[in-house]
């Protein structure tokens, strides 16, 4: 039994450290960020709602938080939006980047947890939580943008100019996150659901 439960967590772990990996890799990589403009359409919601759905909520809010520092990371190393914030207040940037996507993988597991629960049904759960997990991240990062950054010229400025080119981008930007999030966080959620079922 005590051998069970110790194969269990470090499966467990492996399965972290895996998804850990990736998303680092695909932040330092063109895997996952499309950059139009100032504009980051980013992927790496992908992996954080796979883990979420699949190794629960603890291992959500891990994903979350390692894809919020390495969206912090890349304030410094090319990113021309984090760089602007991070000129205004470092600290502020910090919280910004890494507080909403550690909501955003904590929520969508407990949202396929809940629909789970609810319907019996994994492939519904799952399509819903990947969906969750893209508007969840585009809702908590415009929310805590303002919150942190409202008040300043640069994000005012960027705020008054609603029909320019940019700011259509930033329309796109949520779209196409959460349509390829949907989509391929559900495909492989939902497989790899399947094989765990099949495994246990």
């Amino acid at each position: 039994m005590e051998k069970t439960k110790t194969s269990k967590k470090v499966l467990l772990l492996t399965q972290t450290a895996i998804l850990t990996a990736i998303i680092f890799l695909m932040s330092f990589t063109p895997i996952g960020y499309l950059k139009v403009g100032f504009v980051e359409i980013t992927f790496l919601v992908i992996p954080v709602a796979v883990g979420a759905i699949l190794l629960g909520p603890a291992v959500g809010t891990f994903l979350g938080f390692m894809f919020g520092v390495s969206s912090f990371i890349q304030c410094f190393t090319g990113s021309f939006f984090g760089a602007a914030l991070l000129a205004i207040n470092p600290v502020f940037t910090a919280l910004f980047c890494i507080v909403p996507r550690t909501l955003m993988g904590f929520l969508a597991s407990v949202i396929f947890r809940g629909m789970y629960k609810a319907t019996k049904k994994g492939n519904v759960s799952c399509a819903v939580a990947s969906l969750s997990a893209s508007v969840l991240n585009t809702l908590l990062f415009i929310l805590f943008l303002i919150l942190f950054f409202g008040r300043s010229d640069y994000i005012s400025t960027m705020m008054q100019t609603t029909f320019n080119t940019d700011s259509i981008l930033v329309g796109w930007n949520g779209l196409i996150e959460a349509i390829t999030c949907t989509v391929i966080g559900f495909g492989i959620s939902a497989v790899l659901l399947k094989l765990m079922k099949t495994n246990s």
